[in-house]
Order: C-alpha cells, then sequence, then structure tokens
C-alpha cells in the first residue's frame, strides 16, 4: 500500500509524534486561508501543533491561524480534519517557553 506523503505525516503526527500533546482546554479564534475567523477550543496543544474544534471542514494542506488568547496568531498548516476536529502543524516550533506559559496559565482553568 503506497501511501502519500500528507497521510504519512497524519499518522506519524498520530502515532508516533515529533513532541508530546498535552490536553488542554482553551478558548481561541481559528481562521482558515480565505475565510472568517470563528471560536473554537483547543484540544490539545504540543511544540509542534494542535488539535480544535472545527464545525466546518477544513480541508488538509489548508493554511490557518491560531490565536490564543493575549498572543499574536500562529501559523499553521491542517493536516487533518475529522468530524468536527480538525488537527494543525505549526509553521514553527512553539518555543518550550512560550508552550510552558501557555500550559501553565490555561491547565487548571479550561473554559
Amino acid at each position: 500500500m503506497v501511501h502519500t506523503e500528507q497521510e504519512r505525516y497524519a499518522a506519524a503526527s498520530q502515532e508516533d509524534r515529533s513532541a508530546p500533546r498535552i490536553k488542554i482546554s482553551i478558548p481561541a479564534t481559528l481562521r482558515a486561508s480565505g475565510s472568517k475567523g470563528f471560536q473554537t477550543t483547543v484540544r490539545d496543544l504540543s511544540l509542534s501543533g494542535f488539535s480544535a474544534t472545527a464545525i466546518t471542514r477544513i480541508h488538509p494542506g489548508t493554511y490557518c491561524w491560531l490565536t490564543l488568547p493575549g498572543m499574536e496568531s500562529l501559523a499553521a498548516k491542517t493536516v487533518w480534519w475529522d468530524s468536527g476536529l480538525i488537527g494543525g502543524a505549526f509553521e514553527h516550533l512553539l518555543s518550550p517557553i512560550v508552550l510552558d506559559d501557555i500550559l501553565t496559565r490555561w491547565r487548571d482553568k479550561g473554559i
């Protein structure tokens, strides 16, 4: 069975992640390229990406921007969309210090 690069990346991001994802609940805004932004909830976060709610389908490969409270928008590429959830890979890895700060602020807050 031959897999495309996108399918291999999607599988690797779920099974053999380069950075562990931490389950969390953070209110945010997500905007896909060419679309209006919408309110979302980030479900997990890592140095390299995130998953969040997205009722409207966002096709893999679509660029998007995730805006967390108090931060500038983070550019990402959609890796997968499934049943109202999106998985995105950040264009630039988050700094471990920035990730720690986000987790410290939101780990126990939720929404």
